[in-house]
Parts: C-alpha cells; sequence; structure tokens
C-alpha cells in the first residue's frame, strides 16, 4: 500500500557526519515499505567508521526515522597529511578538520592513555574539556594539559575528579589574585601552583 511505501528520510543525531552519506549508505528502495525488517539497513549504516550506533524507526506515513551516535573526536593527532580527529581509541574519523568545527585538543600522538582521559573528561566535565588546547606526554607516568589560562602538570593515571579539582584550585587562586604559571596535581592531597 502506498500509504506503507518508503517516501523520506529522517536523520536524528548526526553532528559531523553528512545525512547524504547516511542515505547513501541506507540504499533505500522506494518501493519498500517503512514495516520492512531495518536490520540490513541498520548494518549498511553501522558500518561506517563514524557511526557508534544506529537504530532505525518508523513514523507514519511513510518515514523511516533513523538515529546515529556518532564516534566523536576526542582530539587532534598530526599524521603526515595534517592533523586529524581521531576517537578515544586513537582511531582517525573522517571528518575534514577544514570543513567541520572540530574543537577538541591537540595531542602529538594517538596515546590511548591520554585519549582515554581526554574522553572522561569531556563526559564528567565538558566545560573543563573545552578549556584545553592540547595534552602532552613528558615522562612514561607524567602529562602537561594546557589550559587557555595556565599548564596543569598531572599523572597519567589521574581520575576525573581528581583533573575536576582545577576549578576550584583556579577559583581559590582568583580570589588571592595569584598569577600562575603552572599548576602542578602529581603529588596526592596537595596541588602546588607557581607563580608568574
Amino acid at each position: 500500500m502506498s500509504f506503507f511505501q518508503v517516501r523520506n528520510v529522517e536523520i536524528v543525531g548526526a553532528r559531523y557526519l553528512a545525512p547524504s552519506e547516511i542515505i547513501a549508505r541506507l540504499r533505500v528502495d522506494t518501493t519498500g515499505s517503512v514495516w520492512d525488517d531495518p536490520v540490513a539497513l541498520e548494518k549498511r549504516v553501522a558500518r561506517h567508521p563514524q557511526v557508534r550506533t544506529v537504530q532505525i524507526g518508523r513514523r507514519l506515513p511513510g518515514t523511516l526515522v533513523v538515529r546515529i551516535t556518532e564516534n566523536l573526536p576526542v582530539a587532534l593527532v598530526p599524521f603526515r597529511e595534517g592533523l586529524r580527529p581521531v576517537d578515544v581509541e586513537g582511531k582517525p574519523l573522517p571528518i575534514d578538520p577544514a570543513r567541520a568545527n572540530v574543537d577538541v585538543p591537540i595531542v602529538p600522538a594517538p596515546d590511548r592513555t591520554v585519549l582515554l582521559l581526554l574522553s572522561r573528561v569531556r563526559d564528567t566535565e565538558p566545560a573543563l574539556y573545552e578549556r584545553i588546547s592540547e595534552v602532552r606526554r613528558v615522562s612514561s607516568t607524567e602529562i602537561v594539559v594546557q589550559l587557555n589560562t595556565v599548564s596543569v602538570r598531572m599523572m597519567t593515571d589521574v581520575s576525573p575528579d581528581r583533573f575536576a579539582e582545577i576549578t576550584s584550585v583556579e577559583q581559590d587562586l582568583a580570589r588571592r589574585q595569584a598569577q600562575v604559571a603552572e599548576l602542578d596535581f602529581r603529588f596526592r592531597d596537595q596541588v602546588i601552583a607557581r607563580l608568574q
């Protein structure tokens, strides 16, 4: 019945991924019904490296609703062809930073430990994550996180909760009108502020 034929495709959740790429992967047959089993369509879309999850539903009359969750970039990493966005696993994502606004920290290599930390901070402290411009490893156990106002020295196994303490330390130092060049979070129950 024509009432159930696929006439429209609605895409929900695409941020970096162009809807045209999803449509191309769907290869929807307009003679098909919205009641056809969507598993084959979901599998085709799920093979795209930018897609983490996909679920296809329907809205009558004649609309397939494609809900995707993207693999979001966690950092930019220099490769031979230039800076490339990578996911938490360090896999390059098919996002062109020249065409899409990819505002993520730069890391010198796809370091799994650093990327996992950035992902956790992005999920738990998004405002703090947005202030990170660069993260670099300075030894096997230490990293330096460059915020827009200060450098922060930390251990690679820093927890997101400990990372979040940066904000309260900065607020305390601002109340004291201290001009800080670097915060050192490497020590267990203390923070060392190196003044400018």
